[in-house]
């Protein structure tokens, strides 16, 4: 890629596009004022970038306090390259700062693929479609169609009563390489990536990566396979769940290795698509949705010549982290696209924009946009040594988000051997609903405290031991209890033993789910005792090596026959017995001799993150202490040495 050539320093840009704006601002008229380009853009040498205010008017309800009176807004941006190289996959954020509602966006889409009406006031980056590229003027004779790309926008703001100017904290171009809010210029420790000679971005390391990769091109439609790839080394999927918008009225006609859930014409057959392919027998077509929701085909359709047979298809929507199975860290599906007026052209290609992907109980993936990748290469059908090459090759990027607070759909429990109580999942650590059932239960109050024998049945049936238990323990009770932690897996985590050379500790998984687990994986970070680490006795352990989520961390899954997490079933006695949970623990031991000054009792040996196939799980916020009676007896043992080895030395005096 060739290298950024410095452009306006942002301060000046900044204030160039607010006085610009306010110029074209008309507070009362909505018809649109267009201004002549300003004349700091004819020195610019490099990307230009512009916002300009438009319009507003006033909103019902109509209010007295200003700041709460909304208004409806239009406004419009421009990214305008000036460089002698193509700007490519453009991105642009734009510091919003007055609560603005977007409604619609014309000529990009939001990166992170929100839907409309999208809430912006903390700003929100905007990626080019379907003009994703801005060529040189060089190579266009100076047309503007196809150096600049133009972004209209519709919305709701509050407050800044005329004559104030709504405009944004900040505009800034988000392509690597360009460093805001100092000058807009190259950074100087940026070295691009080297491309081919048609100049294609580079493909990106992500989490999760999916290739667009178009096989075959006609007039009115296309081929196309996707190809989803876990890299990252605690990455994984469960029956996932593929979703992206077709923005040009594209449809899928027939798929391989993949399925829509929603199997109706309905939508093509009364729209634009109808109308154009009068001939068509839309009985046959897969999915007409704008947004198709799309899964995986369960195993036994994988030898299905129809809609199976592909390779790396066809796992029920697992894929598991390379760590565990590089070979099943993969999956490929196929689909045949029809696309409409005007875009009938074997050249005319875009991508779906928006992707989103989930599973069952797995991390939560934020992606980007695509972006025009090199075509890429597959090995001749034919079975010869040559290879083939992808008529258009589209790459979108994804990583694992940390779950905020209450997000979550996992928890950890701490107990050790010098504590009687087990401290259990934080209240409300995988969220609490607003529902009456919670109306009468505290939300932020701290978790009771348990006695052991109450981690085997359900949270809800649990209230009744820790009122007991309390009770025994004279703990004080408050009047309104708190809420259950509502996570579907939880993780104990009991420290066994300690040691003069070692200690131990227990881990055990809990499903309150009837879904079941299969091929289901742990990771324990650990930062004081990770060196210490030996083995564990029950489970498969691997010690990680890398940098990042991986640092200090140690892998733990089921052995061959047991890697199945059962779901949660009744117990043996259904009209008494509360449903037991699915259950699988392991005794892990550590030595001291490669951590000397650890310290088990004062919390050294509890983790400090946890992850449930890829999903980071719930911490309490604090650890068990040693009971003052266990302390009363550690200093009593050691006076009673003490005395013993002063009266051995007076008798020796003797």
């Amino acid at each position: 890629m060739p290298s950024r050539i410095p452009v306006l320093p942002a301060a000046a840009l900044l204030l160039l596009c607010l006085a610009a704006g306010a110029r074209a601002q008309d507070y009362d008229n909505n018809d649109e004022v267009t201004q002549p380009p300003p004349k700091a853009q004819d020195s610019c040498n490099g990307a230009f970038l512009t916002y300009n205010f438009i319009s507003r008017t006033k909103e019902f309800p109509r209010v007295k306090n200003a700041s709460a009176q909304s208004w409806a807004f239009k406004a419009q941006a421009t990214v305008l390259n000036t460089m002698a190289q193509d700007l490519q996959a453009w991105s642009m954020f734009i510091g919003f700062q007055h609560d603005e509602i977007l409604v619609s966006v014309g000529g990009a889409v939001i990166t992170d693929g929100t839907d409309f009406p999208a809430h912006v006031g903390n700003g929100t980056t905007l990626s080019g479609y379907p003009q994703t590229d801005l060529l040189t003027s060089i190579e266009t004779a100076g047309d503007m169609s196809q150096i600049q790309a133009v972004v209209d926008l519709t919305g709701t703001q509050f407050g800044v009563k005329p004559p104030g100017t709504p405009m944004p904290r900040t505009i800034k171009l988000e392509n690597p390489g360009y460093k805001c809010p100092a000058p807009i210029k190259k950074n100087p420790k940026f070295k691009p990536n080297k491309t081919d000679s048609r100049h294609f971005l580079p493909r990106r390391y992500g989490d999760l990566t999916f290739a667009y990769d178009v096989l075959q091109a006609y007039e009115s439609n296309y081929m196309a396979q996707v190809t989803i790839d876990s890299n990252s080394p605690l990455g994984r999927l469960d029956n996932w769940n593929l979703t992206w918008e077709w923005k040009r009225g594209e449809f899928i006609y027939t798929m391989r290795g993949a399925y829509t859930l929603r199997k109706d014409s309905s939508d093509c057959f009364y729209g634009q698509s109808g109308k154009y392919y009068q001939g068509l027998d839309f009985a046959n077509v897969m999915n007409c949705e704008t947004k198709p929701t799309i899964v995986d085909l369960p195993p036994e359709r994988a030898k299905d010549n129809n809609i199976g047979n592909l390779p790396y298809c066809c796992k029920n929507g697992t894929l598991l982290p390379p760590t565990m199975d590089p070979s099943q860290s993969k999956a490929i599906f196929q689909l045949q696209v029809y696309k409409i007026p005007p875009d009938l052209n074997r050249t005319t290609l875009y991508p779906p924009t928006n992707w989103k992907i989930n599973g069952v109980l797995n991390a939560n993936y934020v992606c980007g946009p695509p972006f025009r990748v090199s075509p890429m290469e597959f090995p001749d059908s034919n079975g010869l040594m040559s290879l083939s090459e992808a008529i258009a090759s589209w790459q979108v990027v994804c990583n694992a988000t940390r779950p905020k607070k209450g997000a979550t759909q996992c928890c950890v429990s701490y107990s050790a051997y010098y504590n009687d109580s087990v401290i259990p999942c934080d209240t409300c650590a995988c969220g609490c609903n607003d529902n009456s059932k919670f109306r009468s239960c505290d939300p932020d109050g701290r978790a009771l405290l348990l006695p052991p024998e109450a981690l085997l049945i359900p949270a809800e049936n649990r209230t009744a031991k820790a009122k007991a238990w309390a009770e025994i323990k004279h703990y004080k009770l408050p009047r309104r209890l708190p809420c259950l932690d509502n996570c579907d897996v939880s993780i104990n985590w009991h420290i066994v033993s300690n040691y003069r050379k070692g200690w131990t500790a227990r881990i055990t998984l809990f499903n309150w789910e009837e879904y079941s687990f299969k091929d289901w994986f742990v990771a324990v970070q650990m930062d004081k005792a990770y060196r210490g680490y030996e083995r564990a006795y029950s489970f498969n352990s691997t010690k990680l090596i890398g940098p990042g989520v991986i640092n200090r961390t140690f892998f733990l899954q089921g052995l061959e026959g047991l890697n199945y997490l059962i779901g949660e079933t009744d117990g043996k006695n259904p009209q008494v017995d509360p449903r037991v949970p699915g259950k699988q623990q392991s005794v892990i031991s550590f030595t001291k001799k490669e951590t000397p000054g650890i310290d088990i009792v004062k919390g050294d040996g509890f983790p400090t993150r946890v992850y449930f196939n890829g999903e980071e799980c719930a911490l309490p916020g604090r650890i068990p202490a040693a009971s003052a009676a266990r302390q009363r007896s550690v200093v009593s043992s050691r006076i009673v040495m003490l005395l013993a080895a002063v009266v051995a030395l007076l008798l020796a005096l003797d």
